[in-house]
């Protein structure tokens, strides 16, 4: 009998632990997996947190004799803290919100970032659980785990609204060069291949000089990252993508404190910052001549414009002829079967030189707690209101729209974390030509939030085929072609423009015609690898 390597003496450690050190261990590497993302996008830290993660439901036996359910339970336990700490150690930067108006909202600060993570890390604990009751010994564990834990996800990402932020998949896209698979499979097959590629080093635990199947598991998780890494230099190999002929655009970035656009006479002062910076430009492209679409961020008035006819007086003196502005605001409408409330939308608007607006787009997807109350009769007796202020909250919009601007392709527009959900960003059957995403992460301040929220919106471009135009209040604004690559950009807390061509959009891609299927494909194909090397290996 050959002696333990060290791996498989670490990995009988972590089995054997109980009580409140294996609670401990599964909290502290949920936590570490977090440094896999932005800003830090230290991935390789999973190499080491998975196979923990694996090695801990290993040793999550309960009593035979009891029920099914109750046998799952040490699995879920595990990965409930294991989740907690991820999402804990990933999301904490959410706090920052409730300390915009601190007076009304600090003391919820605490039960905000610890209730959220708490309730993330559900998904993660019917993961580890599901996991359990598929769970067999030997390197095939390894599939059962990235197939269960990858649907776990994707619940995540789908149910009660979802909030997909931070999915494992993320891990693989920190540069260009490894986003490019997302045009492939999307975000949910590369949270599978994720899975796999980082839990692959657990079988270094077991005795694969007997395993042919773990063998089998290493070679295919080494595999799925060379192919991943090769797939995107091939992709990337011809160079910058071209632009439209014929388009220049200004992306305006004011970067004014969120706990100053709503203080009380600041509308005049917030107009002119975006009016100046409209009309400035940059060092390399004074003054605004030249410019065919001026894009400013979301909610950019601490008004209503519509009801505000100076401001739009404003913009018509702004606009020279032939330019279109593209900007945030808070939209209006009378419901007269209401007895003439208004519903207000967070919405775009597209104006043009004669500030006279001509389409408008209202978020669908709307932020809980943050624009809206979910079950609104309830918390309001409680005292609670949404974030925003405003009575009631924004209504949400019917649908996705395309909408087509002069001078350029038709456009998607997203605002805020709309951006965020793969395979929803655009109106089916309506393909645009670039997506516009419009948001204000000044909620947030220098947090890890804008980064990680900047690195979900170039993936969506890759995933789409389609280039990105961001317009950020604070950080981060931008243009990403549609390889996820950032062809000018303006950091977090800058104030300024950049001025810069629209690149084309490439042709649909995979993930853009067939969507989920090829993650589905591929979760049958590991199901029936992981039950034929059951069976034969």
């Amino acid at each position: 009998m050959e002696p333990e390597t060290a791996v498989q003496s670490f990995a009988n450690a972590i089995i054997v632990l109980w009580g409140w050190r294996r609670y401990l261990v599964a909290l502290a590497c949920g936590a570490a997996s977090a440094l896999a993302f932005p800003p830090f996008n230290a991935f390789p830290v999973l190499w080491v947190t998975m196979p923990v993660f694996v090695w801990l439901i290993d040793g999550s036996e309960s009593v035979e004799t009891a029920g099914f359910v109750r046998r799952l339970l040490p699995a879920a336990a595990v990965g409930w803290v294991f989740g907690f700490g991820f999402f804990l150690a990933g999301l904490w930067w959410i706090g920052a919100a409730f300390l915009v108006d601190a007076a009304e909202f600090a003391w919820l600060l605490p039960f905000a970032v610890v209730a959220l993570p708490a309730g993330l890390a559900l998904f993660w604990a019917a993961g580890a659980a599901l996991a359990r009751a598929f769970w067999v010994d030997g390197p095939a564990r390894i599939l059962v785990f990235a197939i269960v834990m990858s649907v776990a996800e994707w619940w995540r990402g789908h149910l009660l609204t979802g909030f997909p932020w931070n999915a494992i998949g993320y891990a693989l896209t920190p540069v260009p060069v490894m986003m490019q698979s997302a045009a492939l499979v999307g975000l949910w097959g590369l949270t599978f291949a994720a899975f796999l590629i980082f839990a692959a080093p657990a079988v270094l635990g077991d005795e694969l000089r007997s395993s042919p199947l773990g063998r089998i598991v290493l070679g295919l998780a080494a595999l799925l990252l060379v192919a991943h890494v090769g797939y995107g230099f091939v992709r990337l190999s011809d160079g910058p993508d071209p632009t439209v002929p014929g388009v220049h655009l200004r992306i305006v970035q004011p970067s004014i404190p969120e706990d100053e656009r709503w203080q009380s006479g600041k509308d005049d002062e917030i107009m002119a910052r975006y009016l100046d910076l409209s009309r400035q430009g940059g060092a390399s492209s004074p003054g605004i001549d030249g410019v065919t679409h001026l894009i400013w961020p979301e909610s950019a008035f601490p008004f209503l414009l519509t009801r505000k006819p100076s401001a739009l007086a404003a913009i018509a003196d702004l606009l020279p002829a032939g330019t279109t502005l593209i900007t945030g605001a808070a939209r209006a409408e009378d419901d007269a079967a209401a007895g003439n409330s208004s519903h207000v939308f967070n919405s775009i608007y597209e104006i043009d030189d004669g500030g006279e607006i001509r389409a408008a787009y209202d978020k669908v997807h709307l932020v809980p707690f943050g624009e809206y109350l979910p079950l609104k009769g309830l918390f309001e007796a409680l005292g609670l209101r949404q974030l925003i202020a405003l009575p009631g909250g924004f209504s949400p919009g019917s649908r996705l729209r395309t909408l087509s601007v002069p001078g350029a392709p038709p456009f998607g527009p997203l605002i805020c974390y709309e951006i965020i959900f793969p395979g929803a960003v655009v109106e089916p059957g309506n393909r645009p030509g670039w997506l516009l995403n419009v948001t204000n992460d000044a909620w947030y301040g220098n947090t890890p939030g804008p980064y990680q929220h900047f690195l979900q919106a170039r993936v969506r471009a890759v995933e789409e085929g389609l280039p990105l135009v961001r317009a950020a209040n604070s950080g981060i604004s931008a243009i990403v072609d549609a390889h996820g690559r950032v062809v000018k950009s303006l950091g977090l807390g800058r104030i300024s423009v950049i001025d810069g061509g629209l690149p084309v959009a490439l042709l649909p891609t995979p993930y853009a015609r067939f969507g989920d299927l090829v993650f589905l494909v591929a979760l049958f194909a590991a199901a029936t690898l992981a039950m034929l090397g059951k069976i034969y290996l």
